[in-house]
């Protein structure tokens, strides 16, 4: 288990009293900048209960050791103009790893939590052998040396996978399982930099809160719909993660009274009926069974039909592609409804790369939840189109690092 409040470590044992009070103050004045982009002297000192003098030394270190900058003076009604101060971007870095069926997105974050460089699209296949476990080290190696930044700028790194993981203790129970020692530490020795891992369900509900469609909302649900289902929570502004981080297995409520067995080993899992894998596999059997669809001659001539290509004719007017993610939703909203009669959410955001299907997603997604839950219940519930696409989870899991660095989560 990585300590990352060890990174940003001002005091120790050993310093006196006074030493060791200012340096729980450094750090608490970095924590208060990480939610706040400029601060003025007198609002910190308020904020810390300690005096200006005390404060403004303590900034000065700070300024002197890299972590703060002086943004400049501020227009006031009258009197002297406060100086500002916040995080200096360059003071240290994050990277964000988004590991995915079949390939991965990288991005370079700074102190402040900007996206300074990015990298999508790296062709990957995801399988639980040291060999695919390699692969995402070397392209995470390729990816700083191309940043050009040095590498002990860089405080940490996030790597958000799908499937049950554990961040607490850094381990991964579906993907590259295969070592006794947590993937955290086993990444963290090969790539000489401290590593978080995460689930990639809860990295794109941080993602919303921090750059997404959550404003003030404290208690949302984020669907993650794809060829699997996962939910992330937040409840009171803050992410749930059960006792050993695997809340939200959504897709594995068991829904059907079937027969059909999920990847999970058991039957009647909702991932069995409402699934971008199901989906994949009735439209198949429409087209075999004479149906016409624009990814037809695809089909004929031996290609792979999958939900990216089924969304991308829905939203060319393909009549069987609409009419099977609107079966689709309307399973899904069976589950939604439970999650909703259960939990009481103020929102949902509807995310992954079935939400890029919008209106022909949503709404049957919701007419099904109205028909499957409470209306005293849903009626206080609200609904959103994610809009950040395929980038949600890299952004979650590295402001995921940045905000351990920094001590805010």
């Amino acid at each position: 288990m990585v300590d990352f409040g060890k990174v940003l470590d001002f005091g120790s044992s050993r310093q006196s009293g006074t030493e060791y009070k200012n340096a729980l103050l450094k750090k608490s004045i970095l924590m208060h900048l990480a939610d706040n982009s400029g601060v003025t002297i007198a609002e910190l000192a308020k904020e810390l209960n300690v005096s200006i003098p005390t404060v403004t030394k303590l900034l000065a270190d700070l300024k002197e050791e890299g972590y703060l900058e002086d943004n400049g003076k501020i227009e006031t009604a009258g009197g002297r103009r406060p100086n500002i101060f916040g995080l200096a971007s360059d003071a240290l870095y994050v990277v964000g790893v988004d590991v995915q069926r079949k390939q991965m997105e990288m991005v370079l974050m700074d102190f402040q939590g900007k996206v300074v460089y990015k990298k999508e699209g790296i062709a990957y296949e995801l399988e639980n052998t040291p060999e695919s476990l390699e692969k995402i080290c070397l392209e995470t190696e390729l990816f700083i040396q191309e940043c050009e930044v040095k590498k002990d700028k860089i405080a940490g790194i996030g790597i958000s996978l799908t499937g049950r993981v554990d961040p607490k203790e850094g381990y991964s129970y579906t993907y590259f399982n295969f070592n006794e020692a947590p993937l955290t530490e086993v990444l963290g020795v090969r790539l000489g930099i401290p590593v978080y891992i995460e689930n990639d369900s809860r990295c794109m509900m941080f993602a919303e809160k921090n750059f997404g469609v959550v404003k003030d909302e404290k208690n949302v649900l984020f669907l993650n719909l794809g060829r699997g289902i996962g939910v992330g929570t937040m409840f009171d502004g803050k992410l749930y993660y059960g006792k050993t981080g695997f809340a939200g297995e959504f897709g594995h409520i068991p829904l059907f009274d079937n027969e059909a067995m999920c990847h999970c080993g058991k039957k009647g899992c909702l991932e069995t009926e409402a699934s971008g894998i199901v989906l994949e596999k009735i439209f198949v059997e429409h087209l075999a069974g004479g149906e016409t669809s624009l990814l037809s001659d695809k089909w004929r001539s031996g290609g792979e039909v999958l939900l990216h290509d089924i969304i991308k004719a829905a939203n060319h007017d393909d009549v069987l592609s609409i009419s099977l993610i609107a079966e689709i939703a309307d399973k899904l909203g069976r589950g939604i409804g439970v999650l909703i009669n259960l939990l009481n959410p103020d929102l949902v955001v509807v995310g992954g790369s079935f939400s890029l299907a919008g209106d022909y997603l949503m709404l049957p997604l919701k007419a099904a939840v109205n028909k499957y839950s409470l209306s005293l219940v849903n009626k206080d519930t609200r609904f959103k189109l994610s809009l950040l696409g395929e980038n949600a989870s890299v952004l979650g899991v590295a402001m995921l690092v940045r905000g351990k660095i920094l001590g805010v989560i």
